[in-house]
């Protein structure tokens, strides 16, 4: 099935008739506002005693372009520049860097231990500094870093994946290769004392690296979601609520005890589904025989894991407001599993599916979803994702979702990698230059996935003469068509 792409609306009026025939009611304006004219996207916001000067964030990226040790390249830095010349006003983690070796997500991503403090300064000065002289100053920026572990998802080598997991997952573990009899891969309670000490490590560096915030990933499937979910868990850390939340609550006491000043925030996937296959030419949800009552998800309706149950979640984020936690980045899904519900898009990833809906409907979800969350928890920050798939009107719908409370912040990821200044045009009332806008291409998924330095190798100029990148892309797309 296809959908009309969002390049095809010629005007808000007519995006706005095509929302009439979805279950898709997007708050949306008819004209997109500057900061001049009074746009609520360039309101400041409080974040624990902080002063963010606008309401765009810069998602945290999963970059496969560190060195082999896992230091910064100057090719990552050159993102980091980005995120500190977008005009956004709060660079949410920036990059997952993984506390320990063997929790990366990919070969080449960031590792806390061989950062270190000077490793963790270079990233903050890349993005100060390009903020600084974009701006004159950085007295109302504020920038975190993301802390985590890919559990499952780890591949701290080239030879495949390394799975370290919270629990056997009924269908996770045949999909990734995981066997259901090895007990070995399953975290022991030791372990997983063990792993808090490493958070509680890299947060000491990053707040010694002069960083505001330090985030704690929760969100995709990665260790700590996944632990959430762990309802199969016996002991300490699985089980009820108070189990499958306490490793990341001793995480958060943790850090709080050792670094005072240091923020702390997290990105949390609020709900999941039953995965998703691709099957012929479509996408479809895994059987579910067998698979109900589902106790494998988080946020999750368990007789009908094709819909969310936001009860658990919302119990989350009161328990984080309680702790003092500063804000909270709301996801959704996994990007292995369930990759449309993360990133709505024309265009799926390689390993991907085709969209089971219009991509419009996923957006609205993810929106949807962070209005129930934002009314249900009040006075906790919340910075809401799945904006990048409306591209030209996605000023017209973040300002009307952050002024009618649908929302605090409002988080780009894929945007910004194509058109790193998209928040500052936006404010300044400038138009927006159409040849940057992300359509969603999934390129930026695809290079990672198969080994691949992480950028828009459509849209940006240095990722298309990058070689022999640029060149094995265009053979993975020529074949995967």
């Amino acid at each position: 099935m296809t959908y009309p792409r969002m390049a095809r609306f010629r005007d808000a009026a007519s995006l706005r008739s095509h929302l009439a025939s979805l279950p898709a009611p997007l708050p949306l304006d008819d004209m997109a506002l500057s900061a001049a004219e009074g746009s609520p996207l360039a309101t400041p916001i409080e974040l624990g005693g902080r002063t963010v000067g606008n309401r765009f964030a810069i998602h945290p990226m999963e970059g496969w372009d560190a060195s082999q040790r896992g230091e910064p390249t100057d090719i990552l830095l050159r993102r980091w520049q980005s995120f500190g010349a977008s005009g956004a006003k709060l660079i949410w983690g920036g990059e997952a860097v993984a506390v320990v070796p063997e929790g990366r997500a990919n070969p080449r991503q960031l590792v806390a231990p061989a950062c270190g403090r000077d490793g963790f300064a270079r990233l903050l000065a890349a993005a100060k500094d390009a903020h600084r002289e974009a701006y004159g100053t950085t007295d109302d920026l504020l920038v975190a870093l993301q802390l985590t572990h890919s559990g499952r998802f780890s591949q701290p080598t080239p030879a495949g994946r390394a799975s370290r997991i919270a629990f056997h997952h009924p269908v996770l573990d045949a999909r990734h290769g995981v066997d259901p009899a090895d007990e070995g891969c399953v975290l022991s309670d030791a372990e997983v004392d063990s792993l808090i000490d490493r958070y509680v490590e890299a947060a000491r560096d990053a707040a010694a690296a002069g960083f505001d915030m330090v985030d704690i990933k929760s969100c995709h499937g990665y260790l700590i979601n996944e632990f959430l979910a762990a309802r199969r868990r016996p002991g300490r850390y699985g089980g009820d609520l108070a189990g499958r939340s306490r490793l990341l609550l001793s995480i958060i006491d943790r850090i709080r005890e050792a670094c005072p000043g240091l923020l702390i925030g997290l990105r949390l996937s609020l709900f999941d589904t039953i995965p998703w296959r691709h099957v012929g030419e479509a996408g479809e949800p895994w059987p579910l025989e067998g698979a109900v009552p589902y106790d494998a998800g988080f946020g999750v309706d368990e007789q009908n894991p094709l819909t969310m149950d936001l009860a658990e979640p919302i119990e989350l984020l009161t328990m984080l407001r309680e702790r003092g936690v500063a804000a909270v980045n709301l996801s959704a899904g996994c990007p292995y599993a369930t990759p449309h519900l993360l990133r709505p898009a024309y265009f799926p990833p390689s390993d991907g599916y085709p969209p089971p809906e219009d991509p419009l409907v996923g957006v609205w979800r993810q929106l949807d979803a962070a209005r129930q969350a934002r009314t249900a928890v009040p006075g906790l920050p919340l910075v809401g994702s799945g904006y990048t798939y409306l591209q030209e009107f996605l000023p017209h719908v973040a300002q009307a979702a952050v002024r009618d409370g649908w929302i605090d912040i409002v988080g780009i990821g894929r945007m910004v990698l194509s058109y790193p200044t998209f928040p500052a045009d936006v404010l300044a009332g400038a138009t927006l230059r159409r040849g940057g806008i992300c359509r969603t291409f999934s390129d930026c998924t695809t290079a990672p996935r198969n080994g691949l330095r992480s950028g828009c190798y459509p849209l940006d100029a240095f990722y298309k003469r990058l070689e022999p990148e640029a060149s094995t892309m265009k053979a993975i797309k020529q074949g995967a068509g």
